[in-house]
């Protein structure tokens, strides 16, 4: 999948600074590639492997696009988008899951993902746009709601399936593991994430295509306001395709252009991955320099004595 053999160069490091002096540091792997899989530019181990978390949603729910049932049960690209989503759990966020699963016709007690804390119904968590495309396909299938988490069931293989095409592997060949919401996920390579980016920011694939289209025309559903998803696609109007995941997971592809960005914090830190991606986002000419001030204002100077800085660069293969 890659081309060239130095696929391990040295880590960024991002430190935390309270009034200029060094509180806390982490260290982070990050990964380019282009939509044919060739390795760009690597800042660590692009073998690193780690569990892709909710930056995989974009391509779960390629089985929703490619099986006819959005178009059998009449989904927009509003539902396609709170699909793909990590969202807030707010009243507009949660009516668009409820859509979902009204038109399919499916109770929303058939949701498994759990109730989040402090709040009265599955439809509130953060999966439940994912939870409610997987229903909706086994209810266009005639598949079992109830066991539709399961490894075994159909729709997971179908997911599965669709993955390894993606990775040009069988899909039977991944570590997968349960999420906290209760689906898989699975630990790939951050050359895979960044693959899988690439691909998804081409062009080159119809459904892939109506995704991003979604993603970035809704991109209050993907996440919420001011979260670092939502505000990064609604500054760059389309031109970028952004994912986070959890445990210190970030991708990011360049829509058009068929390049995709994986980031993977070591310790897991949520705040690290976020000034790393603008830091490189920065670097690579994705973004202009506006962008990066009004993101940082909020994702990198956490405080009047607090902020981050990010050190290193992503070295070119």
């Amino acid at each position: 999948m890659t081309r060239g053999t130095r696929t391990h160069t040295p880590k960024l490091k991002v430190h935390l600074l309270r009034e200029g002096i060094v509180e806390s540091a982490h260290q982070v792997e990050a990964t380019v590639c282009d939509a044919r899989g060739r390795l760009l530019s690597v800042a660590g181990n692009s073998e690193t492997t780690a569990f892709v978390r909710s930056a995989l949603k974009p391509f779960q729910s390629i089985a929703v696009v490619t099986t006819g049932t959005l178009e059998r049960y009449e989904l927009n690209d509003k539902d396609l988008a709170v699909i793909c989503s990590s969202h807030q759990g707010t009243v507009e966020q949660a009516r668009q899951v409820f859509n979902i699963l009204w038109r399919a016709n499916i109770d929303p007690s058939a949701l498994q993902c759990p109730i989040p804390k402090g709040y009265q119904s599955s439809l509130q968590h953060n999966c439940s746009g994912k939870h409610a495309a997987m229903l909706a396909i086994c209810q266009q299938r005639n598949w079992p709601l109830n066991t539709y988490l399961k490894k075994s069931s159909p729709v997971q293989y179908l997911i599965l399936d669709k993955i390894g095409e993606l990775l040009a592997m069988p899909g039977a060949e991944l570590i997968s593991a349960y999420d906290d919401c209760g689906a898989p996920t699975y630990s790939i390579k951050l050359s895979q994430m960044a693959h899988l980016y690439a691909q998804l920011a081409s062009g080159n694939n119809l459904d892939l295509e109506r995704i991003v289209r979604a993603m970035t025309y809704y991109p209050k559903m993907i996440a919420g306001e001011g979260a670092f998803d939502t505000e990064l696609m609604r500054l760059t109007e389309g031109e970028l395709v952004s994912k986070s995941g959890a445990e210190g997971i970030q991708c990011v592809g360049r829509v058009g252009q068929g390049m995709g960005l994986a980031i993977k914090v070591i310790d897991g830190s949520k705040r690290a991955k976020y000034a790393t991606a603008l830091h490189l986002l920065r670097s690579m000419g994705w973004i202009v320099p506006s962008i990066v001030e009004t993101l940082a204002k909020k994702f990198v100077s956490l405080s009047n004595y607090k902020r981050l800085e990010v050190i290193g660069e992503l070295s070119m293969i």
